[in-house]
């Protein structure tokens, strides 16, 4: 719930009322709607066990989908639901379990079933930094057919999981927590986030050099999380927040730092704005992970056409498969910026990558 209002995550109780304060809507039930909306349309026949109320009984009757109610929750869920829920599918010996939710909720999954139950993930958090997940609620989808057809082999996906304590004040620290056994569906299922190589930094500085020379003094830039926009920003001679959402102007002169959705719709409707953001390293997504102050409202009314993609050669040479992600949670708007697009790599410059 923490991505659009600025939070970077929304564990622990303190951080979700912040959240809910600063109006926060949740974000799981409707990505699992969808999920399970794009598995009923594929005609796809499952048992389903589901948790009762809004962890998952609801939705699934919202999808018209054909389930049995499994366990008891609390009014206000807590991870510890999320924990004993598991725990009884893994009882009942389901074939598969889907969790929507982010990193936190992997863990919660994997304490409970270990590495002995098949386990997919709908990504619906802030961090979705583990290899547990598909890339969207369709590719979620898509995966269960094919695992259910019995196409689909599984393999051992890494649970990670950052500070969020130490990721609001910029710092990125990523710890392994184990393993899930999950579907492998190939381009489907996300990549770990890697770290950037020290070896870049050349690159990044090149590149930098040459977005800063075509900066506009009147235009206003959104700069997106990570070190990559953050060598823009120093060009500049600006502070950048390193993992969050910063607003300048071409001539350096800093408007806002750190802001989240709302702060951002203040300056959009202004003629000339741009938003420069960079994939994330091993994943590939432009949007959707981890920068969702940039939401689907905001891309809509700067336009498509005035994003600016900036990353290494390295960085793009080490996506596996070879291309950019999308999972704004708007389709028609994921749809808009599919295909080829420029990424500049370096000075004077650019890459054409397709993005999926």
């Amino acid at each position: 719930m923490g991505g659009a209002v600025g939070l970077k995550g929304t564990d622990g109780p303190r951080t979700l009322s912040q959240a809910r304060k600063r109006g926060a809507k949740p974000v799981s039930p409707r990505r699992a709607r969808d999920f399970l909306q794009h598995l009923a349309m594929m005609g796809q026949s499952v048992h389903l066990f589901a948790a009762p109320g809004s962890m998952g009984a609801d939705i699934a009757m919202e999808a018209k989908i054909k389930f049995d109610v499994l366990g008891r929750i609390q009014k206000v869920t807590k991870a510890t639901d999320t924990v004993r829920i598991a725990r009884l599918m893994k009882r009942r010996k389901v074939d598969l379990l889907v969790f929507c939710g982010g990193d936190g909720t992997a863990r919660d999954i994997h304490s409970a079933v270990g590495d002995v139950l098949p386990v997919l993930g709908v990504p619906a958090g802030v961090k979705v930094y583990s290899s547990v997940f598909a890339i969207s609620p369709t590719a979620a989808a898509e995966t269960v057919r094919g695992f259910i057809a019995g196409n689909v082999a599984t393999r051992q996906g890494e649970v990670l999981d950052i500070d969020e304590r130490l990721f609001r004040k910029s710092i990125l620290s990523v710890k392994l927590h184990g393993y899930l056994t999950t579907p492998d569906s190939g381009y489907l299922i996300q990549s770990s986030k890697s770290a950037t190589p020290g070896s870049e930094a050349d690159e990044i500085e090149a590149m930098a050099k040459g977005v800063h020379e075509e900066m506009d003094a009147g235009t206003i830039y959104v700069l997106g999380p990570g070190t990559t926009v953050e060598a823009i920003a120093k060009k500049l001679r600006v502070e950048k927040t390193l993992l969050g959402v910063d607003i300048v102007k071409g001539d350096g002169t800093v408007i806002a730092r750190d802001v989240d959705e709302a702060r951002l719709v203040k300056f959009v409707d202004a003629k000339k704005v741009k938003i420069i953001v960079s994939p994330i390293g091993g994943q590939g997504f432009l949007f959707g992970r981890g920068n969702q102050q940039i939401s689907p409202r905001i891309l809509r009314q700067v336009g498509v056409e005035n994003v600016m993609a900036v990353a290494s050669k390295m960085k793009i040479a080490m996506l596996r498969p070879r291309r950019l992600l999308v999972d704004t949670g708007d389709v028609e708007l994921d749809k808009m910026m599919r295909g080829y697009r420029r990424v500049i790599t370096g000075y004077m410059e650019e890459m054409v990558v397709k993005v999926e």
